[in-house]
């Protein structure tokens, strides 16, 4: 339960960092110099990295399954 709720935070920071993202990309527009777009691609990548990290580490140690629970037969 634990690996879900940490791939959970971290899908929900990548949601928030490209959020900002967009928010100083438009407000930066005439400022030369800013690098706040990139440090939000940045966080962006590396909250994306880590959180594949996390699915890959769960489909390998089993605790992730790729079925879902409609996929099952009905009996």
């Amino acid at each position: 339960m634990w690996l879900k709720i940490i791939i959970l935070i971290l899908f929900i920071g990548v949601v928030l960092s490209l959020t900002a993202g967009l928010n100083y990309l438009l407000r930066d527009a005439g400022v030369p110099g800013t690098k706040r777009t990139l440090y939000a691609l940045g966080i962006r990548i590396t909250l994306a990295i880590l959180m594949m990290m996390f699915v890959g580490y769960g489909f390998y140690t089993g605790i992730l399954t790729d079925t879902a629970p409609w996929d099952q037969h009905l009996r």
